[in-house]
């Protein structure tokens, strides 16, 4: 059975926050609050965690995972982006965005989409995500936790224990955190595509 932290929503204790890195550091899974609903995660090297993901969410080749990053200086290392790319994110982060951008080379092929070589990217603006980002020096490689079959992301922890309890390392508890997905918007040839519409506000990439 995973372990169930309660942290607080707007001062997470930093004893947890490390004990919660030292789990994804280990290999573990975690389930974790944003600002849109909670997500699945894991360390960004970790192949066998990345396709237990894949199997606890059914999800095939096609999937893009995101990086969950704490901030856009991340960004440059995994996307590339050019400067009216950059500042159209800059405007619009933390929120509840997923950018695809094309993936660097520092982007391992696994976690890249297998036929267009694009990698998601988002800042989230949850304090406890983000203390976790900070903690953790580096992304955490992520997806939405939306079951299998369903459209929107699991909002009751009770919930989220009672079905994948046993499938996971950790799971935050740091209370509601919304059912709303992120509205995922894509860069092609650097013109947003507004490829899902969640959360986040749509007017900034409409064209």
């Amino acid at each position: 059975m995973s372990q169930r932290f309660y942290i607080h929503a707007l001062n997470p204790q930093k004893r947890l926050i490390r004990q919660a890195c030292d789990i994804i550091r280990g290999g573990g899974l975690v389930i974790y609050p944003t600002d849109s609903g909670y997500a699945i995660g894991c360390h960004i090297g970790d192949k066998k965690a990345m396709d237990k993901i894949r199997s606890i969410r059914q999800l095939d080749d096609e999937h893009n995972f995101t990086l969950v990053c704490r901030d856009l200086s991340e960004i440059s290392l995994y996307a590339k982006v050019n400067n009216a790319v950059f500042r159209s994110i800059k405007a619009n982060t933390p929120g509840a965005y997923t950018f695809i951008l094309p993936a660097t080379k520092e982007v391992p092929r696994r976690l890249q989409h297998a036929k267009r070589k694009t990698i998601g990217l988002r800042i989230p603006d949850n304090k406890i995500a983000l203390a976790l980002l900070e903690e953790l020096d580096e992304p955490i490689m992520s997806s939405t936790f939306i079951m299998p079959g369903e459209d929107l992301p699991m909002s009751d922890v009770d919930d989220i224990v009672e079905r994948v309890g046993m499938h996971v390392a950790l799971i935050i508890d740091g209370g509601y955190s919304g059912s709303e997905p992120t509205t995922v918007v894509e860069f092609i040839d650097d013109i947003p595509e507004i490829m899902r519409s969640g959360l986040g506000d749509l007017t900034p990439f409409e064209v």
